[in-house]
């Protein structure tokens, strides 16, 4: 839900659906260029990982925020947002859901457009916060799942691999 949007609505507190709006999400990753992914981990069996490396390998510039590591995915980390010396577009947490309102704030203030926490990173105030300064939200989705629902790489009945076969297994 894009920042302010609706604000107050639902008596000054939002649902959970109000930060998965499908448009939202859809426009987030259309016109994203560059995602700073906070907790990205060096670790290629973490989702975190798992998440940058697929963003990178669909043309995103991934910019890793751990302040415990030097580089990830062959690219510098930096210990916090605002360490960061380019422009970014969108925020993407691997974090607890306690330390999303200071990221909300680093991104608010670094002027990023979108604040996306993945899955099971659901933190009211820090929602709040990147809304109320006009950030697009989105809260408890996985953008690599999103990504591939909304640019193609996921078809409604699966991964779109762009075959089709009629393989048969066992006795026949």
């Amino acid at each position: 839900m894009s920042g302010g949007e609706h604000s107050g609505e639902h008596g000054g507190e939002h649902k959970i659906g109000d930060y998965q709006d499908p448009a939202t999400i859809q426009r987030v990753i259309h016109t994203a260029r560059t995602i700073a992914i906070v907790g990205l981990s060096g670790n290629e069996l973490r989702a975190s990982n798992f998440v940058g490396y697929y963003l990178q390998r669909h043309g995103y510039q991934v910019i890793p925020v751990n302040p415990r590591e030097s580089e990830i995915l062959g690219q510098r980390s930096y210990p916090a947002l605002t360490d960061i010396p380019v422009p970014v577009d969108v925020v993407n947490v691997f974090r607890a859901p306690d330390a999303v309102p200071g990221i909300a704030a680093d991104a608010v203030r670094i002027g990023a457009r979108a604040l996306w926490c993945q899955f099971g990173v659901v933190n009211e105030e820090g929602s709040r916060i990147a809304a109320d300064a006009g950030l697009d939200v989105v809260v408890d989705r996985c953008l690599k799942i999103e990504h591939a629902r909304y640019a193609g790489r996921m078809h409604w009945l699966g991964f779109n691999t762009h075959r089709i076969t009629s393989v048969r297994t066992g006795l026949q």
